[in-house]
């Protein structure tokens, strides 16, 4: 059934036409729908050396003639491990459109784990329409719908309409992971092709943002004059509380004033806030305001990426200050649940990571994920669980299972060795004026009421 390349000359190996059939026809029964053309159609990459099948990276050759063949055993693993996928498709979560947003791109300086020509969110927001996006941009020039890592995605859309106008779009939480596994396999292996060619390691990103100005430090002019220069934030906002300062007039013209209070190398533009308390932390700039978020945030955990060697290592003392900038934080001595869920898997929790052997000593295992029940609103049943994803071994291993009020008081003990004066400014004797209750974790962490930052 299958067409071969030239015998001897690539043994092993089936042209990509007929590895496309081969895919199809081994994954027909498994419960996440495949897509024909996952080697011959977009988002496929088979002309630059690998496709996407599932979370697996598949390897491509060229064999001759200007074709292009690959191993059928790696096909067949591929399809072997997306049969055995389980699936929930009443388990959703929400992929667009998001408040109204445009389709996301990728920041000035992406973070390495980013690094993905995949990026199956933007392709999605784009195909369905979401303002902004490419729309029919991301389709095949015959006019059909891209598949994504060899999976028929849109089989699996569910839609929802709010008062017959509002549409939110959702795939079912096991499609959501194993695209986002696919993404990260894909920057492995991208980076590993880049070390292989120029013989080096991918460097990591700088650790804080470009400040703009001279080698003085003082900024630059322009040939019409000096630009205007935003002024250091102080401590004009705190204490207030978002939901009434947001409504005053003028509040956006005021913020671009200040210049971000977290890099300090670009003007502000959004007020930053914490959801769980309510209260306002500082002027940001649109970089630092994403970079903040938890990396691939579901209901109730997230995955533990390359960011956060920023928010709680090279950068840590700058981001515990803004935090803490939130009197209920500060008077608490914590973090909104999601950032002390990943401080506990990506501090607390790292001398328990194993290590696989690597070209160039040893490296940490897989990626680390952190979820939890329940939550802050009952620390005594909130519970932190600490697993490995993505295992070069194909493990996934169970780290640590972590009570809530034994992270916040590790937290606390990290806080005075690392940032010893936003410790000293924090503590419980200044809990007066605060909520008895914070907000609780929100299920749509994409949704109006996003609760979580």
């Amino acid at each position: 059934m299958t067409e071969r390349v030239v015998p001897g000359r690539a043994d092993g190996l089936i042209t990509v036409d007929a590895a496309d059939a081969l895919w199809v026809g081994l994954t027909a029964g498994g419960a996440v729908p495949t897509a024909s053309g996952a080697f011959t159609r977009s988002p496929a990459r088979a002309r630059t050396g690998y496709v996407l099948l599932g979370s697996r990276v598949v390897a491509t050759a060229r064999v001759g003639g200007g074709r292009w063949g690959v191993a059928e055993r790696e096909v067949r693993r591929a399809a072997a491990e997306l049969n055995a996928v389980v699936m929930d498709r009443r388990d959703l979560v929400r992929v667009g459109p998001f408040r109204g947003a445009p389709v996301p791109v990728p920041e000035p300086e992406p973070e390495l784990d980013e690094e993905t020509p995949l990026r199956w969110r933007w392709r999605v927001a784009g195909e369905l329409g979401e303002p902004g996006g490419p729309g029919c941009g991301t389709r095949h020039e015959d006019g059909r719908p891209c598949h994504l890592a060899g999976i028929d995605w849109r089989r699996l859309l569910v839609e929802h309409t709010a008062d017959g106008t509002r549409r939110t779009w959702w795939l079912p939480r096991g499609v959501v992971r194993l695209l986002d596994a696919a993404e990260h396999a894909e920057t492995r292996w991208l980076r590993a092709a880049r070390t292989r060619e120029t013989g080096t390691a991918v460097a990591e990103p700088p650790s804080r943002p470009r400040r703009a100005g001279d080698a003085d430090g003082r900024r630059a002019t322009s040939p019409e004059g000096p630009a205007a220069s935003p002024r250091p934030y102080g401590k004009e906002f705190e204490g207030q509380l978002y939901s009434v300062l947001s409504r005053k007039p003028g509040i956006a013209r005021k913020v671009a004033e200040w210049v971000c209070a977290v890099c300090g190398g670009e003007p502000a533009a959004v007020l930053d806030h914490c959801h769980e308390h309510g209260y306002v932390r500082a002027p940001v700039c649109q970089s630092c305001n994403t970079r903040e978020r938890p990396d691939h945030l579901y209901a109730n955990d997230v995955r533990v990426a390359n960011r956060y060697t920023r928010l709680f290592h090279t950068d840590a003392s700058d981001w515990l200050r803004h935090w803490h900038r939130c009197t209920g934080c500060r008077a608490r001595t914590t973090l909104p649940l999601p950032h002390l869920a990943a401080w506990t898997a990506f501090i607390a929790c790292r001398p328990l990571r194993p290590t696989h052997r690597a070209p160039r000593g040893r490296e940490p295992c897989g990626t680390l994920r952190v979820s939890w029940t329940g939550s802050q609103n009952a620390p005594r049943s909130c519970l932190f669980t600490v697993t490995v994803d993505f295992c070069p071994a194909g493990e996934h291993r169970v780290l640590a299972q972590v009570p809530y009020r034994e992270a916040a008081e590790r937290f606390r003990g990290w806080l005075a060795e690392t940032a010893p004066a936003v410790a000293a400014a924090s503590g419980p004797d200044r809990l007066d004026g605060l909520p008895a209750q914070p907000r609780p974790v929100v299920v749509d962490p994409g949704g109006e009421g996003l609760g979580l930052f």
